[in-house]
């Protein structure tokens, strides 16, 4: 079990979800992202490297020169510093994307929400640790549910429902694999949907 558990947290990783959220609007609801078919993998491309690639980058040199002990900050203090640098880098590719490269609101929009959720993930970590695995996965699916009552073909009903099944396993795979408490698993769950759910109807 243990093992699913971690093959599950590292699928399901919190600096996947800019990806695979673009990815599955872009296959399942093209029209509200605004990207063109042929310029949808550059941008998946770019989301993928600069929101994934580059923190986890981070992450291994910290590690390396001993700033952290842990490549899974199992430490709420560990947090703080590589939380930092992957907040900052958000906050930047959410800027470039807003104003260099405006080729969607919608798409900007949503990194906004995104590189909000980042930002509460670190101002919370000074204070306390939360799963930031629930966080993400839960304001994936904050984001998802309003998008459900915006389209009536219901484009997106099944992989809400998926979302849904997926947001039990994560959380389910925290608490297994001991990193987080029930109270820390539900903490991150509650406020990465309400920042996911609360950004969407605010913005759009």
């Amino acid at each position: 079990m243990k093992s699913a558990a971690k093959i599950i947290a590292i699928i399901f990783h919190p600096l996947l979800l800019p990806t695979y959220l673009v990815l599955l609007l872009q296959l399942y609801l093209p029209s509200m992202l605004g990207i063109r078919a042929e310029y949808s993998l550059t941008i998946i491309g770019l989301i993928f490297v600069f929101t994934f690639v580059m923190p986890v980058l981070n992450l291994l040199m910290l590690k390396f020169f001993g700033n952290v002990n842990s490549l899974t900050l199992e430490l709420r203090q560990q947090r703080v510093l590589p939380f930092t640098f992957i907040m900052l880098l958000y906050a930047l590719v959410t800027f470039l994307f807003y104003y260099k490269l405006p080729f969607s609101q919608n798409f900007n929009k949503l990194m906004v929400i995104i590189t909000a959720m980042v930002m509460v993930t670190w101002a919370v970590t000074f204070f306390y640790k939360i799963s930031v695995h629930s966080l993400a996965i839960c304001g994936g699916l904050g984001i998802l549910l309003p998008l459900n009552q915006a389209t009536e073909q219901q484009d997106l009903l099944m992989p809400t429902v998926a979302t849904i099944i997926i947001s039990g396993l994560v959380m389910s795979s925290r608490l297994l694999l001991d990193a987080h408490s029930p109270r820390e698993v539900m903490y991150g769950g509650v406020v990465g949907f309400l920042i996911g759910f609360g950004g969407m109807t605010i913005l759009f």
